[in-house]
This record gives C-alpha cells, structure tokens and sequence, in this order.
C-alpha cells in the first residue's frame, strides 16, 4: 500500500500528513484528540504559541499513555499471580488424586 494525503487540523491549523489507506480513521481520531487537548492546554491564552502548547499537549499525553502502561503491567502481573495460584491448587488435587 501507499500513503494518501490527509488532512488534519489542530488549532485551526491544516497539516497534511501521508497515511495509510486502513489507518485513516485512527489517525483522524488521534488528531481530533490531539486538537481537544491542545485546546485544553491553551484554555483562553488565544496568544500562547503553538509549540509550547503542543509540547504540553504532547507531554499530557504521554503522561496518560505512561499510566495506561503502568496500570497494565499491574494488572498482568496480578493475573499472573492469580494463574500460579490456581495451577498450584490444581496441581494439589491432581497430586491428591493419584
């Protein structure tokens, strides 16, 4: 496959991308998202510039991202215990049956 065009818009600002076809919508979601937090970011400073804001946007979402992961790593690592704990106890009634 090849890139097509895109256009995205973030802070009423056009940029146009390559993506693939089958990526599309996830990159037009990305950016609405994208354009929400630096909005958020930029709250009613109309006069912040764009890179600072941007870079904090991108740092907010980082920083999401980050606990995602980390919550995550938490909970398979809970699973995980769950799972050895289980095959322990089937192992012990297997054991007891022999």
């Amino acid at each position: 496959m090849s890139n097509e065009p895109v256009s995205v818009h973030l802070l009423d600002r056009e940029y146009t991308v390559g993506v693939e076809p089958e990526e599309r919508s996830s990159l037009m979601a990305a950016a609405k998202l994208l354009d929400s937090k630096m909005r958020e970011v930029r709250g009613s400073n109309r006069m912040a510039a764009v890179d600072r804001v941007a870079v904090l946007a991108a740092l907010n979402l980082a920083h999401e991202l980050q606990q995602l992961r980390d919550e995550r790593h938490v909970r398979e690592r809970e699973l995980s215990r769950a799972l050895d704990e289980l095959h322990r106890k089937l192992d012990g009634v297997l054991d007891t049956s022999r």
